[in-house]
């Protein structure tokens, strides 16, 4: 009994070390990305937005943007923000786990560092950084923090996928969308657009599609990287936006769901919410 409770206790201690090992080699991590982030930063300008800025894009962009932006609201350089909800695991099917998330955006240079805890069991979770850095696309997945199952990083297709991510994601940031900011926009018809983002040596073009109430419903690009056992592979890619509400004065999609369009059908894989966001202008 004495051993018995003696391996007991032995084991606990070293779960437990392991956990506090994994904890403080991710926050290393995370500390470094972040640092890498902010050190990449360049002052944006103007200072403001004016609506003369939207005289001459597609209608459907203006249209858009006179809801998102107030008159006068100062143009976004950061933003932080909390998410919750799903990612699935299959590559074909249906395998749904939680996950929560935190999230370091900036606009100018655009980068960000999503940093994620995917519930696989009880008591065990898969970290995550997903980040666009100083040009450079990062996806790191990790159990625990601690055994690291795949690690990616370029500044080719890694680094296309995630900027990607920004360029989708900018809605929840809507004056990245402005000219100034470096967007450029191309009439499709009056119901889409579509929008060219330049970084370094990477340009990007995806479509973006409006709703009757004026509003971006869905962003498309005809390829992205999609990791297939442990590869990338260049696959049509969506990201639908709904549920718009008002934050900081700023119209909005709380909620949202990507998905990959596979030559099997559509495959979504991410379904969140944002909790929380805090801007910086």
């Amino acid at each position: 009994m004495k051993w018995a409770l003696f391996l007991l206790l032995a084991t606990a201690a070293v779960i437990a070390a392991a956990w506090a090992m994994g904890q403080w080699r991710w926050s290393t991590k995370s500390r470094d990305l972040l640092a890498r982030l902010e050190a990449a930063r360049v002052p944006a300008a103007p200072e403001r937005f004016d609506p003369r800025e939207l005289d001459g894009l597609p209608p459907p962009v203006a249209r858009h943007l006179r809801q998102a932006l107030p008159e006068g609201t100062g143009i976004i350089r950061a933003v932080d923000v909390v998410h919750r909800g799903t990612f699935n695991l299959s590559a074909t099917g249906e395998r749904w786990r939680p996950f929560t998330s935190r999230q370091r955006v900036v606009t100018r240079r655009p980068g960000f560092v999503w940093d994620g805890r995917v519930s696989m069991l009880p008591g065990v979770s898969v970290h995550v950084h997903d980040a666009y850095v100083d040009g450079e696309g990062i996806l790191e997945p990790a159990v625990l923090g601690l055994l690291t199952l795949t690690k990616l990083r370029d500044r080719d297709e890694v680094a296309r996928g995630e900027l990607m991510r920004f360029f989708a994601e900018a809605a929840w940031y809507p004056t990245a969308l402005l000219p100034s900011q470096g967007m450029r926009w191309e009439a499709v018809d009056d119901r889409s657009a579509r929008a060219t983002l330049v970084d370094g040596e990477l340009v990007l073009t995806m479509t973006f599609h409006f709703s009757d109430d004026g509003l971006i419903e869905a962003i498309r690009a005809d390829r992205r990287g999609r990791t297939v056992d442990g590869r990338i592979v260049p696959t049509p890619w969506e990201g639908r936006m709904f549920n718009y509400q008002r934050r900081d004065g700023l119209l909005i999609p709380l909620d949202g769901e990507v998905a990959w369009l596979t030559p099997q059908g559509r495959l979504p894989y991410w379904r969140g919410t944002i909790a929380e966001i805090a801007y910086q202008r």
